[in-house]
This record gives structure tokens, C-alpha cells and sequence, in this order.
């Protein structure tokens, strides 16, 4: 008998597979570009990361979204190659080249075969360093923000996120859209444009990785002449961000009014963590439990016990100086002051109470599992590998994350609750039909009714 069973009793699971980040060698070129190079294998491919600090916080006051329309624009034109001349390059040998603004950082990928791989990083070195902006890719480029700008009028979770994002932060270097407004990129002129490549992007507000198959040496080698010779940015020291302690609009409501619209969008937020703050690990396992996951508290409450709307979700935005925590859902009008209520509430029983032993146990096994993904593809590997140099996460911030996600008890889930969900009145966004919506709202604070063109 006690063979019998010693032979079916079950196995331990084995342990995790251990997630290593590849070696790095940093070097630096004569420009003063930093570098980070990480070999892997073993597809013949490579993955290039430009980030500059040169994100949406930068904009000047009258110039919002510059930052982001300046780097479109960096694609369309060097001295001697044009936007189509450029295409074609990139085009020919199957390599891809994306660019993007976040509220801290302006960033570059390039993903290309690895025997091209001197040849496209030539391709970034020019598009940073030299520029062109023709006149007619500007004034094209601006028609189409413009439009999109008009079209976004007819999207209601994007204005309602739009509206939010201000609400929060107010005058804060984070509180308008990396897009900017329509009011500001009507303006923009090439001489902008040329004035904030000048300022604010060179070789001492960057950092260039390339992850893949190709040699530390070649990249380092391959680098010094893509850019040398770049010139150093005129505000090259990354701009101090305030921390926040209270959002702008805290416990009060902002009604966005859309006549047209028969649903309500529905925002709530208050204050976060920055990136890389030790509150991350416990602050992440408890909003898996309270609205960031599937089977969390918020859909089964809002979406299954109620059916008051198909999406529901909360969530923390770290930035590298501050952040922020949010409930975002939708539902029919008439349902707008109870779908408030309903979350308003479930948030409230977490922030007393936390949450269960298994609650917890089931979202440190979920992101566990999710984690080595964030580590499959060379692009994700030199993301990672950017963010734990620019925001300081430290060079074990791969290796250790498990083991400090498994390390968070319910004590600390409890305090990090405590500390972001909405200890204090939160700032409260609404977009719908404000003669209905209006009166279902008082009580939750003072409220400020604006037509939805604000937000173009």
C-alpha cells in the first residue's frame, strides 16, 4: 500500500526556467553616443533601440506635441536621402523602422537582418543627425494631424482619455497629450521643428541598443560612424520633472458634453508611483485582483453580478517622475451614477481590507507567467534593456523579478492599497449627454460641464 501510493503521489512542479537578460558591452562613441550591445541568437536578425530624452515633457508651452510631430518627421528627409529614397533603403533589404514619443522619452526601432545591419544603422545615424524636414513633408504631415484631430471628435474613449490625462495633471509637464491639440500643431512651422532638433535631440540625451546577431565589437565599430560627428544638443540635461502628490482635479467632476452620445465613458484616478519605485511588485498583484485582470473584482461586479458594461479595468501609468492610478469603463447613461458607485465601492473594500490569500496567490502566478515574454523577442529584450538604464530599475531587474513578485505578502498588498486607491476624493471624467448626466452626478464633487470641441 505504501508503495502504491509513494508511486502515484504527484510530483513537485519543476522550478521556473531561470530568465537571463544576454551580457551587455557598453562602450561609447566619439560623439558621445552611450551604447549598449547584446548578442543573441539565433535567428540572423537584429533589433536597434534610439531613445532620447526628449518625450512630450519637452514640448515648449505654446508647442504642445512638438516633440511627437518632430520625430515623424525625422523619417522624411536627411540631406542626401529624401522621405522616398528613404523608404526604398529601409524597404529594400526587409528591415522596418518605427518611431514614437512617451511622456519622457522620444524613441526609434529598427528591426533588420543582420547582414544589413551596418547599413540601416547608417540609415538611423543620418535620420537623427541630419535632418532635413522639406517644407512640403511638413505641411503634409501637419493636414494629417489636423484631420486626425477632427476625426478623433467621433471617438469617445480617446477625447474621454484625452480630458482625463489633463484633469489629472493640470499644468504638469505630463497633463497634455504627447499628440498635443490641434491649436498648437496648426502652428508648427519647419523653423519649429529645426529649432527642437537643435535643442533638445543629440548624442548626450541618448541611448543606442542593438540586441542580436552581431558582435559587440561590429556594433561598437559600426556605431562610431553612423554617428560620428553628431552634434550635441543645445538643452542636452534630461529635464527635471515635479513629483505629484495630489492630481490637479482631485474630488472633482468633469462632465464632457457630447450630445450625440446614448452611452457614458467614465474615468476615475488618483495618484500612482514613478517607474522603478519599490511599492511596483505589491502595488501590480493587488490591481491584477481589484481590475487588471479578467476574473477581478471590477468585471465581476460590473460586467457579470450587473451587466452594466462589457469593459471595465484599472490600471497604474509610471512615468519616470510620477504617476498615476485609473478605473476606466463605459455604459448606457441612465447607469452612469451607479456604475460609479459600484466601483467606487469595490475599490473602497480593497483599500480597508486588501485582498484574499488566493487572490493574491493567483496574481503573482499570472504575471510569473507572463513575465518571460517580456524577454522572447529582440525587440522586447532591448526595450528592456533601455528601461532598466533610463529609469534605474538596476541590472538584476529581469533576473529577480519573480522572486520579488513571490516575495510580496498580503501585508504589503495592503498597504500599497491603502496608499493609491483613492484615499483621498479622486478626480472623476465623464463624456456623454450632459442634460441627462449631469444630475446623476451630483454628490461626487463639484462639477464643470465643457463641450467636447475643448478637446480637439
Amino acid at each position: 500500500m505504501a508503495l502504491r501510493s509513494q508511486a502515484t503521489a504527484k510530483k513537485a512542479p519543476p522550478p521556473p526556467r531561470p530568465i537571463r537578460l544576454p551580457p551587455t558591452t557598453e562602450t561609447t562613441t566619439s560623439s558621445g553616443l552611450k551604447v549598449l550591445a547584446a548578442e543573441r541568437g539565433p535567428l540572423p536578425l537584429v533589433s536597434i533601440r534610439l531613445v532620447l530624452h526628449a518625450g512630450s515633457i519637452t514640448d515648449p508651452k505654446d508647442k504642445e506635441g512638438l516633440a511627437d510631430f518632430t520625430v515623424r518627421l525625422l523619417r522624411r528627409g536627411t540631406d542626401t536621402l529624401s522621405a522616398d529614397a528613404l523608404d526604398e533603403a529601409i524597404e529594400f533589404v526587409g528591415a522596418s523602422l518605427s518611431v514614437g514619443v512617451s511622456e519622457d522619452l522620444m524613441s526609434l526601432y529598427v528591426t533588420t537582418p543582420a547582414e544589413h545591419f551596418s547599413s540601416m544603422l547608417a540609415v538611423l545615424g543620418q535620420i537623427v543627425r541630419e535632418p532635413s524636414f522639406p517644407e512640403k513633408e511638413v505641411d503634409l504631415a501637419r493636414e494629417r494631424a489636423l484631420a486626425q484631430f477632427a476625426n478623433d471628435l467621433d471617438d469617445p474613449d480617446t477625447i474621454t482619455s484625452r480630458a482625463f490625462n489633463r484633469a489629472l495633471w493640470g499644468q504638469h509637464p505630463y497633463g497634455h497629450d504627447v499628440g498635443g491639440k490641434a491649436a498648437h500643431v496648426r502652428t508648427f512651422t519647419r523653423e519649429d521643428l529645426v529649432r527642437f532638433h537643435r535643442e533638445r535631440i543629440g548624442p548626450q540625451t541618448a541611448l543606442l541598443v542593438v540586441v542580436g546577431a552581431v558582435k559587440p565589437e561590429v556594433v561598437a565599430a559600426e556605431a562610431e560612424k553612423a554617428f560620428a560627428g553628431w552634434a550635441p544638443a543645445e538643452q542636452g540635461t534630461p529635464l527635471a520633472v515635479p513629483a505629484v502628490a495630489r492630481m490637479a482635479q482631485a474630488g472633482k467632476v468633469l462632465l464632457v458634453d457630447k450630445p450625440d452620445q446614448t452611452q457614458s465613458q467614465v474615468r476615475i484616478g488618483g495618484p500612482g508611483y514613478r517607474l522603478g519605485h519599490p511599492d511596483y511588485f505589491a502595488a501590480t498583484a493587488m490591481n491584477i485582483s481589484l481590475g487588471g485582470g479578467f476574473t477581478s473584482r471590477l468585471v465581476n461586479e460590473i460586467r457579470v453580478e450587473r451587466g452594466l458594461s462589457y469593459g471595465v479595468g484599472s490600471y497604474f501609468d509610471a512615468m519616470s517622475a510620477a504617476g498615476s492610478f485609473a478605473i476606466s469603463t463605459f455604459t448606457k447613461t441612465a447607469s452612469t451614477r451607479e456604475i460609479i458607485d459600484v466601483a467606487l465601492a469595490e475599490v473602497a473594500k480593497v483599500r480597508t481590507g486588501g485582498i484574499t490569500p488566493r487572490e493574491l496567490k493567483t496574481a503573482q502566478t499570472y504575471l510569473a507567467g507572463l513575465y518571460p515574454l517580456r524577454t522572447e523577442t529582440n525587440e522586447s529584450v532591448a526595450s528592456v534593456i533601455a528601461d532598466i538604464r533610463v529609469y534605474g530599475l538596476g541590472e538584476d531587474w529581469v533576473e529577480k523579478f519573480r522572486e520579488r513578485l513571490h516575495a510580496v505578502t498580503a501585508k504589503q498588498v495592503k498597504e500599497a492599497a491603502a496608499k493609491y486607491l483613492f484615499p483621498e476624493p479622486p478626480v472623476i471624467v465623464v463624456l456623454g449627454r450632459a442634460a441627462e448626466a449631469k444630475k446623476l452626478l451630483k454628490g461626487l464633487g463639484p462639477i464643470s460641464v465643457v463641450p467636447v470641441s475643448e478637446y480637439a
